[in-house]
């Protein structure tokens, strides 16, 4: 490094003192030109392969990262599908046991007038009965002993 910092203090001496020899000055130019377009070049390459190479790069850490999620999310969504399944026929089977304790419910309520209408009959029968005639009522008197 040192050896290039100063052969690059001897050629500005010799430029200030105009020693320097024009044709290495136009040779130096040259060089300079030949080297602004070989970096042209190559910055032009960048330009045309960086986007290709970043574009790869995007894809594959993509498809190596979004791959997982994907399958992750397939089998959330037959979960969620399974579940859903699962709670409609549980709700139906939930409805159908409803209507059953309905109509049971139903059955009881019959029943049970129909009991009582029984009962209310012959309670009926019973007043008709004692009202046309007079009951003898005897007294039961308790041994004392």
């Amino acid at each position: 490094m040192e050896e290039v910092l100063a052969r690059a203090h001897e050629r500005l001496k010799q430029a200030s003192n105009n020693l320097l020899d024009p044709s290495q000055t136009k040779a130096a130019f040259e060089r300079a030109r030949a080297q602004m377009e070989a970096l042209a070049q190559m910055g032009a390459e960048l330009e045309t392969l960086l986007p290709e190479e970043i574009g790869l790069a995007v894809r594959e850490g993509l498809r190596a990262e979004a791959l997982p999620v994907a399958r992750q999310l397939a089998e959330l969504r037959g979960l969620a599908n399974q579940l859903i399944r699962r709670l409609m026929a549980l709700e139906q089977e939930l409805e159908a046991e409803r209507f059953a304790r309905v109509e049971d419910l139903g059955l009881l309520v019959d029943l049970i007038a129909g009991s009582w209408r029984t009962v209310d009959k012959r309670l009926a029968r019973m007043e008709d009965g004692l009202n046309g005639h007079e009951a003898t009522v005897y007294r039961i008197e308790r041994d004392s002993a």
